[in-house]
């Protein structure tokens, strides 16, 4: 019946079409409220580390699927892409989800919580959706059932990416949005633009916050292998003992963005995330091994923390007579939202959330590798609030902590936006 009187309405009243298609898309995303946030559940029990989304894959394959999409499986390694043609002509839009979890051991107690044990750079790990993508995942699912009612009245086609390895693949291996761009996931047919989103506690949910321009940071991983040589730990002398060296190296890297980087300029980050040597306690280790991250937003300061991180490392080594080598990934670009998209879809967030509950956010020195895509085409990244509200602001539980967690009242909006954000952009791009 529903169906009968959009189609009614629309050949009755032309120009009312889009208030139509918002009240479908309302009406199709709360009537999903149930399984997407079961969909989500799901996800978040069974976690998979990146480039290990096997049983992610497989279940968002069926769904699409069982929408009769076009489905494209095993793009760069284990993401999957839906196409959705719409009845009238029209430019192509992408929807992006990723899929990976994070090597991190769940504490917050739910009832769905993550006991899942993984391997990560050969070391068992607990595995949890630290970062919220098991509720990306269960949106764009979600997002793909309510666009596909609308089929025959969208203006163009919709591409649902569900990326893996956002988080980076392991070392060594090749992965993320990087790789699904190599394999050609933004042609066949081409991408006009593409949106995605990101779920955390900066905001209540029912918000949604977003940044013209830079918006996350470029991120590069760096890993520090400092050799000494082995000895006694009751006969130091007889050794170098890279645990020192290594300990030496962390402290002053702090120096770099506190004394040497005019921070007037742009925001930066220099971070050691992990310090691994030795087997014994009375044995002073041959090797030292460090790594850490970099976020930057400003390409010559970003060029001047590798520099030092170089420089610092190598001289202290060699000072207390240790070989330091020092390696650096290319990582991520800055998350660039198109000015131009930026402005169009803005009004889209208002329109969803109200304009009361839309902010206008500062930098985020977290980092997405939704960066890549951007570079290729136009693309709006934006971010949802899911702050429970007996949870202060200043008691935000952080992305990539073991207690973190979102109120699942969130996910409707989040459907709600996504789906709307698809539907305007075709509209205003559509031909005459």
């Amino acid at each position: 019946m529903m169906r009968l009187i959009v189609l009614l309405a629309m050949l009755c009243f032309p120009a009312a079409a889009g208030a139509v298609l918002e009240r479908e898309i309302a009406v199709e995303a709360e009537r999903l409220g149930d399984d997407v946030v079961a969909w989500r559940r799901d996800i978040h029990r069974n976690p998979e580390l990146s480039n290990r989304e096997f049983r992610t894959s497989e279940k968002v394959a069926e769904h699409l699927r069982s929408l009769g999409l076009e489905v494209q499986t095993g793009v760069a390694h284990t993401g999957v892409v839906g196409l959705l043609r719409g009845g009238k002509p029209g430019p192509v839009v992408a929807l992006r989800a990723d899929m990976d979890a994070l090597p991190v051991v769940e504490q917050t107690g739910l009832p769905y919580a993550s006991t899942v044990i993984g391997e990560y750079e050969g070391q068992q790990v607990g595995v949890m959706h630290a970062c919220g993508h098991d509720t990306h995942v269960a949106i764009l699912m979600a997002t793909a059932s309510v666009l596909s009612e609308l089929k025959d009245n969208l203006r163009g086609s919709v591409k649902f990416i569900f990326q893996p390895a956002e988080e980076g693949p392991p070392k060594g291996e090749d992965g993320g949005a990087r790789m699904m761009i190599s394999e050609g996931v933004l042609e066949n047919p081409d991408v006009d633009a593409i949106f995605g989103l990101h779920i955390g506690q900066q905001g209540l949910a029912g918000s949604a916050s977003f940044r013209s321009r830079g918006f996350m940071a470029s991120a590069q991983r760096f890993d520090i292998t400092v050799r000494g040589r082995q000895t006694h730990g009751a006969r130091p002398w007889s050794g170098v003992d890279p645990v020192v060296v290594g300990s030496q190296i962390v402290n002053a890297l702090q120096t770099i963005v506190s004394r040497q980087i005019d921070i007037t300029q742009a925001p930066a980050v220099v971070s050691v995330g992990s310090f691994h040597a030795g087997v014994r306690n009375n044995i002073i280790p041959e090797e030292a091994h460090l790594s850490g991250t970099i976020r930057t937003f400003d390409p010559e300061i970003k060029r001047q923390i590798h520099e030092k991180i170089r420089r610092i490392a190598t001289l202290i080594g060699r000072a207390q007579g240790a070989e330091v080598e020092v390696e650096i990934d290319p990582g991520v670009p800055v998350t660039y939202n198109h000015p131009a998209l930026t402005a169009d879809m803005a009004a889209t967030l208002r329109k969803v959330y109200g304009k009361d509950s839309v902010y206008i956010s500062g930098r985020v020195t977290g980092a997405e590798d939704f960066s890549f895509f951007q570079e290729q085409i136009p693309g709006f990244f934006f971010y949802i609030g899911a702050r429970p509200i007996e949870i202060l602001p200043d008691d935000a539980i952080p992305n990539h902590s073991p207690l973190f967690y979102i109120d699942e009242a969130a996910l409707v909006p989040g459907v709600k936006a996504m789906s709307q954000l698809a539907v305007d952009y075709l509209e205003l791009h559509a031909p005459d």
